[in-house]
């Protein structure tokens, strides 16, 4: 086995290396002759440097004890979780190892305790539906959700919605899998299926605890959306999640999973579907001018681009050559009227009502909250482009 010294230098060098280039995530994948390492910077990942083959066990080995797993296990996955402090900053880190045909394979999800500032106004929402939503959780009782794919800032969306109700007259309770950042004032329940603690489990146990809001990490099945649902009807505000691709789908996804419209008319006050874009570097951005093929690439006509100066991409020292620096949400938000009710009632399809809404100007495609974005020079079109490509409309 390789030196410890220089193992322990090589892993602190990968990770501080990561933190200065605001990595989300660090991967160590073992390839036939080397181990690459790649850092998710802004949701995307780039390659880093190379590591010698001859080392690669030690530094598997080196992040298991940190992690405190079983270096002797290397047959079976494993997960860990450890700490450290940078330049002042502490981080957690949640380790997740997989054994593959070239050896163990790593992943490091990092979390900067220091960047854990949750605020409604700061995940980019434009006016209007920050003021919508700003409404929607300050009401007494009815489930909020939130839906789009993992990774696409659904957790921070809550967490910023929980740290705006929060006060002292309020008891909020979560029930998440895992807590990825300890919010202060609010009770956080640990999900261990290990332990029979599910989400269902969690959630019945948390109504008993005489809760004014509860956050359900996601509704996966029947049990816990019935729960949820039953909470919302006797007087809770529930935030919780959902995976579709868009707001509507998200009501097909609870009348799938058995529940009755009637009781998703009767507890369901709103719907975020969000997905997340890279901010265009303030430093380097250089102005563009949409193309005719642009326009039609995102189904816009020319007569539909929002006013304003768009961006495109170049690349500086403050960004590190990548053109993008940060990310912010963008959003479509379906609130449940009367007229959507009527629609649920008959078991009407997403897209019906999706047409609906769009119909009667009382919702905003996530590709359409983009372009505004784009419009505005946060972002660029790629970026709109690139994370609603699955998306109509």
């Amino acid at each position: 086995m390789a030196n410890k010294a220089p193992i322990v230098k090589l892993l602190n060098t990968i990770l501080f290396q990561a933190l200065k280039e605001r990595a989300s995530d660090v991967h160590i994948q073992p390839f036939e002759r080397h181990v690459q390492v790649r850092y998710r910077v802004d949701g995307i990942l780039y390659d880093v440097m190379r590591i010698p083959k001859a080392v690669q066990e030690a530094v598997v080995s080196r992040i298991k004890v940190m992690g405190r797993m079983d270096i002797a296990e290397r047959r079976l996955p494993q997960d860990g979780q450890t700490s450290f402090v940078a330049g002042g900053r502490e981080v957690d880190v949640r380790i997740s190892t997989i054994p593959s045909v070239h050896g163990e394979r790593v992943v490091m999800r990092l979390q900067d305790k220091s960047t854990g500032v949750y605020d409604i106004r700061k995940i980019g929402l434009l006016e209007d539906d920050l003021e919508k939503v700003e409404r929607l959780i300050r009401m007494a009782h009815g489930i909020i959700l939130v839906t789009g794919p993992t990774g696409s800032g659904k957790t921070t969306t809550l967490y910023a919605a929980l740290k705006e109700v929060n006060s002292p007259d309020k008891n909020i309770i979560t029930v998440e899998d895992p807590v990825e950042y300890q919010l202060p004032g609010i009770s956080q329940i640990q999900v261990s299926n290990k332990k029979g603690m599910t989400f269902a489990k969690g959630l019945r146990s948390i109504v008993r605890q005489d809760p004014d809001v509860i956050m359900v990490g996601e509704i996966r099945d029947l049990e816990t959306a019935s729960i949820a649902i039953q909470s919302a009807l006797t007087g809770h505000l529930v935030f919780s999640t959902l995976h579709t691709n868009d707001a509507p789908g998200a009501v097909s996804r609870l009348l799938d999973l058995g529940v009755e419209p009637f009781l998703v008319n009767s507890s369901l006050l709103a719907v975020v579907a969000q997905r997340l874009v890279r901010r265009v570097c303030p430093a380097c951005r250089v102005r563009v001018e949409p193309s005719p093929e642009d326009l039609a690439s995102l189904g816009v006509e020319a007569g539909e681009v929002p006013e304003g100066t768009f961006y495109g991409a170049a690349g500086c020292e403050a960004c590190q050559g990548k053109g993008y620096l940060g990310r912010l949400g963008i959003f479509e938000i379906l609130e449940i009227d009367d007229e959507v009710k009527e629609l649920i009632g008959k078991r009407a399809s997403s897209t019906r009502i999706r047409k609906n809404v769009l119909k009667r100007g009382k919702m905003r495609t996530l590709r359409a909250d983009g372009l505004v974005k784009a419009a505005r020079g946060w972002t660029t079109l790629e970026e709109v482009k690139r994370v609603t490509q699955m998306d109509i409309g």
